[in-house]
């Protein structure tokens, strides 16, 4: 299932105008990059998307390729496995074509999800909003907040998610806002209220300062733990 480009469901030369005018740095960015594209998957249901998710999840992209190759190998129509014949692969199974315990209990949770409708359709997912996605997806084990949003931002294509938590925005940001360390997600939630309503757009030109910065990306650091206050010593 390889992504390919589709139309875009907003209007990015309205969101880039809008992202240009109510943030100059940004707009520089904007102005160097590549023209703005989504690469969506039209293939993918929501399951099959959470599914490559979860695999893909802590490993390396090729490894991840691999195991989750043999995991659609185990389906019986030349794409990955429904929820059914899923959650009727033995756990040993699982175990030998590469998948940690944590990510065997978090796929058949996800199946089982699946089946009791909690996991929606495409046709529905289109129809809820971006919170109620999250709200129930993240109901899945092994899918978080980040995971959501991905899917938001690359399999339904919606204009207004800023993935608060992804190391590459964080970083992004601080190369264009010229910040020693990466922000706090809070700090970045707070400043992209000016980005609305195409954050998404906001976040992949963040992604495009990381690969224009190249090695000098390297000297942005995370932020150190919180130093606590010390309490006032009492007087006699």
């Amino acid at each position: 299932m390889t992504p390919e480009k589709l139309p875009l469901p907003f209007d990015h030369k309205a969101a880039i105008e809008h992202l240009s005018k109510v943030d100059r740095r940004l707009a520089r960015v904007i102005e160097k990059s590549t023209e703005f594209g989504l690469k969506i998957d039209s293939a993918q249901t929501p399951y099959e998307s959470l599914l490559q998710a979860i695999v893909y999840q802590s490993i390396a992209g090729k490894a991840a390729r691999v195991i989750f190759a043999r995991v659609q190998a185990l389906g019986t129509n030349g794409r990955s496995p429904t929820p059914e014949e899923l959650l009727r692969v033995r756990k040993p199974k699982l175990r030998k074509i590469g998948l940690s315990f944590a990510k065997i209990a978090a796929v058949r949770d996800l199946a089982q999800k699946t089946i009791e409708g909690v996991v929606p359709t495409l046709k529905d997912a289109e129809k809820m909003s971006d919170q109620e996605l999250v709200d129930r997806l993240i109901s899945v084990r092994g899918i978080g907040a980040w995971t959501v949003e991905m899917f938001l931002i690359f399999r339904l294509g919606r204009p207004d998610v800023l993935p608060i938590h992804d190391y590459g925005v964080q970083k992004g940001f601080a190369l264009t806002y010229r910040k020693k360390a990466i922000p706090k997600p809070r700090e970045l939630a707070e400043f992209g209220e000016r980005w609305r309503p195409w954050r998404t757009v906001a976040s992949w030109y963040l992604w495009r300062a990381v690969e224009h910065a190249g090695k000098s990306a390297r000297k942005i650091t995370k932020p150190g733990p919180a130093k606590k206050r010390k309490k006032p010593s009492k007087r006699r």
